[in-house]
C-alpha cells in the first residue's frame, strides 16, 4: 500500500501535462502587445505623414502670400483642420476631424538667414517666413487592451518665400516718361521727380534678381548678356523715341532722346525690332543680364546699360549717370507699348528655348504709370506696323468685357485699349504687374463709350494686373490727391513695392524648422 502511494505520488509529480497553458496565455498576451505596437505605431506613422503633408502645404501656401494681408488665413485654409483643403479621413475620431492648429500658430517670422539672402521683412507682415504647427488625436486598436485608446501626434513645417531659382525670367519693365512723371514727390528720397523715384524702385528690383546661374556663374559678357544668363531685363518707355537717340537714356549724356508720335505695333506680333534711325521705338535696352556681376551681389554694375537707364550707372570717370528722364510732349497712350513689350517677350523666350529646350522661361511685364491715357490723334501714327489704319470715328458699341475691345488702334477709349492689351499679354502666359503711381479716381477722358465707359485710371491699373496680388499702388506721393489703394497688396512706398515684386519671383520652399 505504501509502495502504491509512493508510486502515485511520484507519477503525479512527474506528470507535466497542462503546464503549457500558462505559457500560451503569456505568449498570446505578448503577441497582442506586439500587434498593438506594429499596427498602432504603423497607423500613427501613416497619420503622421498625412498630417506632415498638410502642414507642409499650409506653410508653402502661406509663404506664397507673405506679401499680402491674407498670409495666416491662407495657411490655415490649406491645413488639415476641419473645413480646410487638406483634410484626411484617417485623422479623425469617431468620424469627426480631430486636427487642430496648435495655439499661437501659424506664426510669422523674420529670419536673419533669409534676410542674408536679400529677402527682407517688409510690410504688411514684416516677415520672410511662416511656421505652421498642427496636432491630431488619433484612435488606437490593439493598444486599447492596455488602456490607451488614443494618442496625440503633432507636426511642424516652416517655409520661406526665398528659394532656388528653377527657371529663367524675362522681365519687361515699362516706365512712363510723360510730363506728369516730372512732378516732384516729396515722399520719395526727400523730394525727387516721380520718374527718378520709379527708377530707384527698379534698381531695387535689379538688386534682388538672379542675373546668371548660381552653379556656373555668369561667365563672359557679350552685348550685355551673360554666358550663363538667368533673369534678363529690358527697359521700355512711352512716348516712343527715335532709334538714333534712344541711347541718350543710358549713355550718361544727360540729353533726352527725340520723342516721336505713338507708334502702333500689331496685335499678335512675335518680335519687336523697329529699324531706321528715325523710326519710333519703345524699347530702350534689349534683354540683358549684366546688371549684376553675380547672384549674390547686392550692387549694380555701373557700366551696364540697364543700370545706367535707371540711374544706377556710372561714367568712366566714376560720376553718377542721371538715368532716363521724363521729357513728355505727346500726352499718354500706352496700349502700343504693351503690345511692343509682349512681342519682344515672345521673341526672347523663343530664343532661349531654341538654345535650351529645357529652359522653360517665364515672361514678366511690369507697367508703371498713373493710368490715365489721353493722347490726341495728332500724336499717333496713321496706321499700325502692318498698315491697319487708325480709327477716325468711334463706332464701338458699349457692353461686353473690356477684353472684347477691338477698336485698336484708336484715339478713342484709350484706357480700355490698355486693359485689352494687358489682357492679351496675360492670355499669352505673361504675368503682368501694374504699379499705379498717383493714379486718380477720375480721368480717362477719351473713354466715353465701350464696355467700360468712364473707367478710372485706378481701375485701369487694377484690371491690367494678373490678379489683386499683382497690383500695387503708390498713392501717397505728394500733390496727387490719389485715393487709389490696392486691395491685394499693402505697401505704398516705391522701393518696398519693387522689393515685394522681386520676392514674388522666388519660389516658396520648406526650410528647417530651427532656421534662425
Amino acid at each position: 500500500m505504501n509502495a502504491f502511494k509512493q508510486f502515485s505520488s511520484r507519477r503525479t509529480c512527474q506528470d507535466q501535462r497542462g503546464q503549457v497553458l500558462p505559457w500560451m496565455a503569456f505568449m498570446m498576451l505578448l503577441f497582442v502587445g506586439i500587434g498593438a505596437f506594429v499596427l498602432d505605431i504603423g497607423h500613427a506613422f501613416y497619420c503622421y505623414r498625412e498630417l506632415q503633408s498638410a502642414s507642409d502645404a499650409a506653410a508653402l501656401a502661406g509663404a506664397l502670400q507673405l506679401n499680402t494681408n491674407n498670409t495666416l488665413t491662407t495657411a490655415t485654409s490649406y491645413s488639415a483642420t476641419a473645413g480646410s483643403q487638406n483634410v484626411y479621413p484617417a485623422l479623425s475620431i469617431n468620424g469627426s476631424n480631430s486636427v487642430s492648429m496648435v495655439p499661437g500658430y501659424p506664426v510669422l517670422k523674420c529670419l536673419s538667414t533669409i534676410k542674408s539672402m536679400g529677402i527682407g521683412c517688409t510690410a504688411p507682415n514684416y516677415a520672410n517666413a511662416i511656421q505652421v504647427k498642427e496636432q491630431a488625436v488619433i484612435p488606437t486598436f490593439f493598444a486599447r487592451v492596455f488602456g490607451m485608446g488614443q494618442m496625440t501626434i503633432s507636426t511642424t513645417s516652416t517655409a520661406a518665400i526665398s528659394g532656388a531659382k528653377s527657371q529663367p525670367y524675362n522681365v519687361a519693365v515699362i516706365i512712363d516718361t510723360t510730363a506728369s512723371m516730372k512732378t516732384v514727390d516729396t515722399n520719395c528720397d526727400g523730394g525727387a521727380e516721380r520718374v527718378i523715384c520709379a527708377e530707384m524702385g527698379v534698381q531695387t528690383l535689379l538688386q534682388n534678381l538672379y542675373p546668371c546661374s548660381s552653379v556656373l556663374g555668369c561667365g563672359s559678357i557679350t552685348n550685355g548678356v551673360s554666358q550663363n544668363a538667368l533673369d534678363s531685363v529690358a527697359i521700355f518707355t512711352f512716348p516712343p523715341v527715335t532709334n538714333g537717340t534712344a541711347s541718350n537714356d543710358f549713355n550718361c549724356s544727360g540729353s533726352n532722346p527725340t520723342i516721336v508720335p505713338y507708334t502702333l505695333p500689331d496685335i499678335g506680333a512675335t518680335s519687336y525690332s523697329p529699324t531706321g534711325s528715325n523710326m519710333g521705338n519703345y524699347q530702350i535696352t534689349p534683354f540683358e543680364s549684366d546688371y549684376k556681376s553675380s547672384d549674390s551681389s547686392t550692387t549694380l554694375v555701373g557700366s551696364s546699360n540697364i543700370s545706367m537707364t535707371v540711374g544706377g550707372g556710372t561714367t568712366t570717370s566714376g560720376a553718377s549717370c542721371p538715368g532716363m528722364q521724363a521729357p513728355g510732349g505727346d500726352g499718354t497712350y500706352y496700349a502700343g507699348v504693351i503690345y511692343a513689350a509682349q512681342a519682344a517677350l515672345i521673341a526672347q523666350a523663343a530664343s532661349e528655348t531654341a538654345a535650351n529646350a529645357n529652359a522653360n522661361p517665364q515672361n514678366i511685364m511690369i507697367i508703371l504709370t498713373d493710368g490715365e491715357a489721353n493722347a490726341s490723334a495728332s500724336k499717333m501714327n496713321a496706321s499700325t506696323t502692318s498698315g491697319t489704319a487708325i480709327a477716325t470715328t468711334n463706332t464701338f458699341p458699349g457692353g461686353g468685357a473690356t477684353s472684347s475691345l477691338t477698336n485698336y488702334p484708336s484715339p478713342f477709349d484709350q484706357c480700355q485699349q490698355a486693359v485689352a492689351a494687358a489682357n492679351y499679354a496675360k492670355a499669352q502666359g505673361t504675368i503682368v504687374y501694374a504699379v499705379a503711381y498717383g493714379s486718380e479716381s477720375s480721368g480717362c477722358t477719351t473713354d466715353s463709350s465701350g464696355p467700360q465707359a468712364n473707367i478710372t485710371p485706378c481701375q485701369v491699373m487694377s484690371e491690367m494686373a494678373s490678379g489683386p496680388q499683382y497690383f500695387y499702388s503708390d498713392y501717397t506721393q505728394s500733390g496727387s490727391g490719389s485715393t487709389c489703394v490696392s486691395t491685394g497688396t499693402q505697401v505704398s512706398d516705391m522701393n518696398d513695392i519693387f522689393q515685394q515684386i522681386s520676392a514674388n519671383f522666388l519660389y516658396a520652399r520648406l526650410i528647417p524648422d530651427g532656421t534662425t
